[in-house]
Formats: C-alpha cells, structure tokens, sequence
C-alpha cells in the first residue's frame, strides 16, 4: 500500500534546506528506497544534502536503527562450540573505518579465533579509495562470502568464524553503501556512523570494537572529526546492547607494504606466518587484545597465536570452509596484475612520508576499486611500497611497484603518485599508530 504521507522530493527538500528529518520521515525513506519507491536519484540527492547539511545525533540514531530494521537481525545466542561444556561463544567483532593498506581483518580474525573468540565479520567491498575485505578474499581462487544463515551458524559453532557479505543484513544500507561510493559522499560523519552501525548491529555480535581511522588517507582526516565519529559508533552501539570501543589510529601514511587486493592477502599470510611489516602486526596484536577484552575473555597472548601458528592454522580452516583453495596459500597462486611499472629514487637519502590518500587514489586507478555499482575489480592490482618513511634510500631504488590487468591505467595511476613522496636528508616525524582509546561515557 502506498503512504502518500510523504514524497522524496519534500524529504529532499527539508535537508537541502538545513531542516531536522523526522522519525517518521527518516523511516518512510530508508523503507521506500529498500522497496524501490525512492529512485536511486532521489536518494543520492539526499545522501549530497546530508553530506552538505550533516544530521542531529537523534536523526542519525534514528536513521541507523530504521537501516537494522530494513533486514533481519540475527540472533547467536543459542550456539555453543562443541566440547564447550555449553558455554556460549564469546560473540565479537571488530570494524574499521576505512584505509589504505588496511587488511588487518585478515589476520585479525583468525587471531581471535585462536584465542577462543567467535567472529561473525559482515564485511565490506571496496569504497571509494579504501580497499574492501571482500574484494581482497576473493583473490584468493574459490573464496565465497555469500554464505547462508546457516553456513554462517555453522562455522561459528565449529571452527570460530564467518566472513560473509551482509545480505539481507541492512539491506537499505548495502544500497546506499553503493550510491555512497559513486556519489563523492563517502565522507560524512552520519553516513559512515550509521553504516558500520546498521551491519554491525545487525551482525549479531554481543561486543565490537571500532578502528577509528585518522590522516590523510582516512575518510575523516581531521581528529576532531574522527574522535566524534568513534564516539558517535561507540553511543550507538551501546544503545543497541553492545558492548563497544572504538581505537582512533593513524592512516596518514598506508598500512603495511602492500596496497590493492592479493597483494594484501599475501602480506597478511605473512603476519600469520610469524612476519610481516610491523605496523600491520602491532594493529592486529592490539585490537585482538582490545576484542579478547570486551568479549570477556581471559585467553592467551594473542601475538603468540602469531608465533606459534595456531593464528594460520585458523585462517587455512577459515579458507577451507567458505571455498578458498588452501593450497593457493602456499603459492604463487594469488594473482598478480600482468603489467608492471617501477617508481625509481630521484637522489640518496631517506624516505620521507607517504601520502595515504594519494596511494589509495593510485591504487583504484590501477583497477583494485570500482567507478560504477556493481562494477568487478582486478584482484591483481595493487601496488607494493619498498621503502617506508625513515628508511635509507640509494639513487635508482625502487620505490613503488605498481600492478594493473590494464597498462593504460599506469599513467594516471602514476599522476596520483606526483608529489605524494618524498626522499629527503632526515626521517620525518614519528607518529603513534595508536592515537586514542574511546569507550562509553557515562
């Protein structure tokens, strides 16, 4: 039946003009766009006067909770692990905010299974200039994340985890997610809250810890911003029966080495291998702890799970159960753009910083994010970083190497590098990885 109530162009109208959308109007839109009576250029025509006018805290409480009931919430609870003695499993999970470099979701959950947590990860594709979990577990060759109800309960009672697309999860959401990334408004404090928050919620985890992003490369660069956006998350949650934290964490310069899709599937194989770049380790290492904590669990040091290979053993299980050819983990397997281009040093010195955006930017340039909704990424493209701020660098070093299935796209690609770098007489700043701890305010 149609509610002649309200009509998109008035609800527009009211936000374009600075007014306050209420209850019942929020709930109207999100519930007709859902069923295909807003069209997708009413929608983004309202995300742009969001974007431009922001929202209340009550508008963007009330917009995240109508995104929840827009799909099913499910439900945990009642599974327990087998041999258990009937505990119920320590249901929790971790979002970050977006960056570039950011896969620390792939040894992060096998981390937590290892400690005797149980993640179900409604995980996300690529958005904007920051890279999406999905995309970067379906370089790995079989990799499914569209799993069934089912599937999911099934894989968190026996081996620990689920990482699935969020389905029917906030369905309003996944379509507003996809306007999001090709409507340049991506980087506003209402829509990414109420975004991470619908799934999140939705996911059904008993506690959540939010990573924060922060600097250039992060959707929110200043941290003011990004400290009220963690604390915005962190309200929301905790009003919907979670218990949730959030870390602001830097992402002015990208995380790790590797930049793109498989590139940065085998930089975490390397984490889990005991390795890797040791910022990706030490983030991994202390939202683990911070998950650990507010699930309540008393477990085991979770970098040992690193050093001892049990967080390996975890992630092949994970592989295994949703599809993925564990054997491609061993190998050469994982994809790798067919054209190649090397970034050389101008001069000796050493490296200075890097700019996270304009990476990530040359990165979706190469073919590792998307222009279009719906549109199929390169697994193999990507870009490796050779030097990190503060190393020595000698004249003719590579830099950067870039990876693309399509050598036009090395030009712009390239373009988005010029002046993101520097290499210089001295190292650059020292910057924390970790920046602040946010948790309920009482």
């Amino acid at each position: 039946m149609t509610d002649f109530t309200f009509d998109a162009p008035t609800v527009i109208r009211v936000k374009r003009d600075g007014g306050v959308l209420t209850d019942a109007a929020i709930d109207w839109v999100i519930d007709a766009y859902t069923r295909g009576q807003v069209a997708d250029e009413q929608m983004s025509a309202l995300l742009m006067a969001i974007f431009l006018r922001g929202m209340s805290a009550a508008e963007i409480a009330r917009w995240t909770a109508a995104m929840v009931a827009s799909g099913e919430r499910f439900d945990f609870t009642d599974l327990r692990r087998p041999g258990s003695d009937g505990r119920p499993l320590a249901l929790v999970d971790k979002h970050s905010t977006g960056g570039v470099g950011d896969k620390i979701t792939i040894p992060l959950v096998p981390v937590v299974m290892a400690c005797g947590g149980a993640v179900p990860q409604a995980a996300g594709r690529g958005l904007g200039h920051t890279g999406g979990t999905l995309d970067k577990l379906e370089a790995i060759p079989g990799f499914s994340a569209e799993l069934s109800k089912s599937r999911i309960r099934q894989q968190l009672s026996e081996i620990g985890a689920a990482i699935f697309a969020a389905g029917e999860l906030a369905p309003a959401d996944r379509k507003i997610y996809a306007l999001r990334d090709v409507t340049a408004t991506t980087e506003s404090l209402p829509l990414i809250a109420s975004s991470v928050m619908s799934k999140k919620i939705a996911e059904g985890a008993r506690a959540l810890v939010l990573d924060t992003k922060v600097g250039s490369g992060a959707f929110l660069p200043d941290q003011d911003q990004a400290r009220e956006l963690a604390r915005t998350m962190v309200e929301l949650g905790e009003a919907h029966g979670l218990v949730t934290r959030a870390l602001l964490t830097d992402m002015s310069v990208p995380l790790g080495r590797a930049v793109g899709n498989a590139v940065e599937v085998a930089e975490s194989l390397e984490v889990l291998a005991g390795g890797g770049p040791s910022d990706v380790v030490d983030l991994t290492v202390a939202l683990a702890a911070e998950m650990l904590d507010a699930a309540g669990l008393d477990a085991k040091d979770p970098a040992e799970t690193l050093r001892d290979g049990t967080a390996m053993d975890c992630f092949r299980a994970l592989v295994a159960a949703q599809g993925g050819d564990v054997g491609a983990l061993d190998t050469d397997a994982l994809p790798i753009g067919a054209h190649s281009d090397t970034v050389t040093a101008p001069r000796d010195g050493t490296m200075g910083d890097i700019d996270a955006m304009a990476v990530g930017l040359a990165v979706w340039r190469l073919g590792a994010g998307r222009s279009a909704p719906g549109e199929q990424v390169q697994f193999g493209a990507g870009l490796r970083i050779h030097r990190r701020p503060g190393e020595p660098v000698r004249a003719g070093e590579s830099l950067f190497t870039l990876y693309t299935d399509t050598p036009a796209r090395i030009g712009p690609a390239r373009a988005e590098l010029d002046g993101a770098w520097t290499v210089g007489d001295s190292a650059p700043p020292h910057r924390p990885l970790i920046i602040d701890r946010i948790t309920r305010t009482v």
